[in-house]
């Protein structure tokens, strides 16, 4: 399938029957905190304080612990939203007079409210038409054929800078090893740099049962957004740098942004807690396993079709008649996404969605 011409239609109604706790499953951003992570913000409101501005202990450590976590030396800079992250990401690779190629439907394109632009002065987003809503190696190279990437028709044209990849998809695909090593491959014989847009990383290592080096920097990856709101922090994201040449100003650019938090250990003992123990791939593997159920549970029913492969923690569902409707009155939440006369609705599991839920959904779907 191409890229969906879809978006959120209304929001939600939340509807609660008699004896039943409504389900929300309109977003991985709706769910809480999960304990670990609550545990290690207690823990970080000890007594004795800490030092301000990233000078403490849990944010130092973050260098090492990731550093370990993907077999190489890496530069972690905690923020607190993905729009930051990547934001801050892309001014890194990205001139005012250069051009950035993504998917349309990506969130940097769509959802970030112009905040890669004006992160980088005025850099251009440059859309790649998506094939089950992800970018190919050759439609990355036609697009950069296409608009040009300078060269001899400099000034005059933009010139291209960076490509910037989401992992997990928006449309739920994952990419495998061998697709992120083919994209970033082209922007090499390019000159570019690639981001990756990683607020569902986990569910997609999760997933692939890789490393996450294989997914990055072993693939070609520069730099990344290394999310951990959407599954089970309550706001940790990060910039992780595995290319080194590129941390000079972005110490500046943070605190220029406004994203250098003064009790910056709150956001890092949230990210330290969610890559110990392997918590990010145990919450992720929960999310996918829900989404698996829930999607094999609808296309059991008659007229209901799967739109794109559930590969991670996303399902996007055309349904008959009047079933969204029915569905929220039985107590449940989630986007409608589409086009009035295809209506489609969009499902996501969390970290903590429960495998009743998922079966009562289904049965309240069969009608």
């Amino acid at each position: 399938m191409n890229e969906p011409t879809l978006r959120p239609a209304a929001a939600p109604v939340n509807i609660e029957p008699d004896g039943f706790e409504p389900v929300n499953f309109a977003s991985d951003n709706v769910t809480g905190v999960a304990p670990e992570i609550m545990e290690a913000i207690v823990e970080a409101n000890g007594p004795q304080g800490a030092w301000p501005y990233g000078n403490d202990e849990a944010t130092g450590g973050l260098n090492a612990q990731f550093s370990g976590l993907f077999d190489t030396e890496v530069s972690v800079y905690p923020v607190a939203t993905g729009t930051a992250a990547n934001a801050l990401c892309l001014s890194l690779v990205a001139q005012p007079f250069n051009t950035v190629y993504c998917l349309k439907h990506s969130h940097t394109y769509e959802d970030e409210g112009g905040a890669p632009e004006f992160y980088t002065n005025g850099a251009k987003l440059v859309p790649v038409p998506a094939t089950d809503g992800k970018m190919t190696a050759a439609a990355l190279e036609a697009a950069i054929g296409e608009v040009g990437g300078g060269g001899a028709r400099l000034p005059h044209v933009m010139e291209a800078a960076a490509v910037s990849v989401a992992q997990v998809s928006e449309c739920g695909t994952v990419y495998t090893v061998e697709e992120i090593r083919d994209i970033c491959a082209v922007a090499r014989a390019t000159g570019l740099f690639v981001h990756l847009d990683g607020a569902r990383f986990a569910n997609a290592v999760a997933a692939l049962g890789c490393e996450p080096s294989e997914l990055t920097w072993r693939a070609g990856i520069d730099l990344m957004s290394f999310g951990a709101t959407k599954n089970g922090a309550m706001a940790a994201e990060a910039v992780v740098l595995f290319n080194e040449d590129l941390e000079d100003t972005l110490s500046r650019r943070r605190m220029r942004g406004g994203h250098l938090f003064s009790k910056m250990r709150f956001v890092s003992a949230q990210l330290a807690r969610y890559v110990e123990d392997r918590l990010w791939l145990q919450l992720a593997a929960n999310a996918n396993a829900m989404a698996e159920r829930l999607s094999a549970g609808l296309s059991e029913i008659d007229e209901v079709a799967i739109e794109y492969p559930v590969d991670a923690n996303l399902i996007f569902a055309t349904v008959p008649g009047d079933t969204a409707d029915r569905l929220r009155d039985a107590g449940f939440d989630f986007y409608d996404w589409g086009d009035p006369d295809r209506p489609s609705i969009r499902l996501v599991c969390a970290f903590n969605t429960d495998a009743d839920d998922v079966d009562r959904f289904v049965e309240a779907a069969r009608g």
